[in-house]
């Protein structure tokens, strides 16, 4: 028989695996807890319509589509494309559910809400490595502080979570919509066509200075010097401020510069490209970057419109997402072990004794295993010893207290 193996793109977790996990989780969650945000929940599931109104970038394309239900024959002829069947969708991100949640909860909730959300969410991507369609997202979320003071507060923790990790050599890239925007007005691209020139900007790390011209090109972009300007922004960094070119917003400099005086413990890089996909950022843009991926390991930004597209009234926001898949192979944290008391009995006790025994011990505090005495028993407390237990107890005779029992280290 072939092998039985998750849908493509989506994982088993062993208990060793699981357990690691949920100790960086809980890491990720106690350090963004100690900063003052509330941990929220939100349905997996969001209408169709709002999974498509033209706020998740190519992300709406990779959502995963539910069928209305009771389709007839008739339906299916009617629909002028596949998104008419369906009414439902997986959430792509965490953000799009969170601007919805605060539509329907504002009145409960206080003027300016820090979240926190910890949770899966799922895109129809092309499986590889680091890429998956079932994945965890981390985010923190301000909603409702219009000044740089959200955006202090979103690095700070951020960065306080990379260091709590032990993750070192990380930094952060920022960069500011308003300056893309300036940027390409210097170029004379039409208001039209920001977005999708904003979209090919954005693939410089990946096809480069010329492929990068060449798409520009086809969405009639001039070329003539533009790929000597790309290939300085490209190698930007702060000094570009001393001498500012004529196309740069110089607030929005100035207020990046800002941000990054007030964060000094961390490690912040002004890029001018970064782009970030999402077509709902509106102000400062921000992406971890590791020299050992190719790839951010979380980005975030200010969304002060999207909100509003749910409420009818713009509210400010801004957020960060660390994407743990990627963030949990870079981990140093000690994560220890799980610890535990294996009792190993013979197979002749009786059930109720062995479990009375155990629920005595569970009383104490003490995690505690049944293991039925195997025939080769080293194989057997090697086992055990791989699962995060460090302690057993022979069980040979029934009426057994817990003050009775000789326990031993396991290894």
């Amino acid at each position: 028989m072939p092998p039985v193996n998750p849908s493509r793109g989506m994982r088993d977790f062993l208990p060793a695996d699981k357990r690691r996990r949920d100790l960086v989780l809980d890491a990720i969650r106690s350090t963004y807890r100690s900063y003052g945000f509330d941990e929220i929940e939100t349905p997996v599931v969001e209408d169709s319509s709002r999974l498509h109104a033209g706020l998740g970038g190519d992300n709406e394309k990779l959502a995963f589509a539910i069928m209305k239900r009771a389709l007839t024959v008739d339906d299916l002829r009617a629909a002028d494309a596949p998104l008419d069947l369906a009414d439902l969708g997986l959430r792509f991100d965490l953000t799009v559910p969170l601007a919805r949640f605060y539509a329907s909860h504002r009145g409960e909730l206080p003027t300016v809400f820090r979240s926190i959300q910890i949770a899966p969410v799922w895109r129809a991507e092309r499986p590889q490595k680091g890429r998956y369609r079932q994945f965890v997202q981390c985010d923190i979320d301000i909603i409702g502080e219009p000044g740089a003071l959200a955006e202090i507060e979103l690095l700070t923790a951020t960065s306080a979570v990379l260091e709590r990790l032990g993750i070192e050599r990380a930094t952060i890239r920022i960069n500011d919509r308003r300056i893309l925007l300036a940027l390409l007005a210097h170029w004379q691209v039409p208001i039209d066509r920001f977005d999708p020139a904003l979209v090919i900007i954005d693939k410089l790390d990946k096809i480069g200075v010329d492929g990068v011209v060449a798409e520009l090109a086809e969405i009639d972009v001039p070329r003539e010097g533009l790929a000597e300007q790309l290939g300085e922004l490209a190698h930007a960094d702060w000094s570009i401020g001393r001498a500012a070119p004529d196309w740069l917003d110089t607030e929005a400099f100035a207020d990046l510069v800002a941000l990054r005086d007030a964060i000094p413990g961390a490690e912040i890089e002004f890029d001018p490209t970064l782009v970030r996909g999402m077509g709902y950022y509106t102000g400062t843009i921000f992406e971890v970057a590791h020299p050992d991926f190719g790839y951010s390991l979380g980005g975030g930004g200010r969304y002060d419109g999207m909100i509003g597209r749910f409420l009818g009234q713009d509210v400010p926001a801004a957020g960060f997402s660390l994407g743990f898949e990627r963030l949990v192979d870079l981990v140093t944290l000690d994560t220890g072990d799980a610890g535990g008391l294996a009792l190993v009995y013979d197979r002749s006790l009786d059930p109720v004794d062995l479990v009375r025994l155990q629920g005595e011990l569970v009383a104490r505090g003490r995690r505690v295993r049944l293991e039925r005495r195997a025939k080769n028993f080293s194989n057997q407390l090697a086992s055990l010893g791989a699962a995060g237990y460090t302690e057993f107890a022979a069980v040979r005779e029934a009426g057994v207290s817990a003050e009775e029992l000789e326990i031993r280290e396991i290894g």
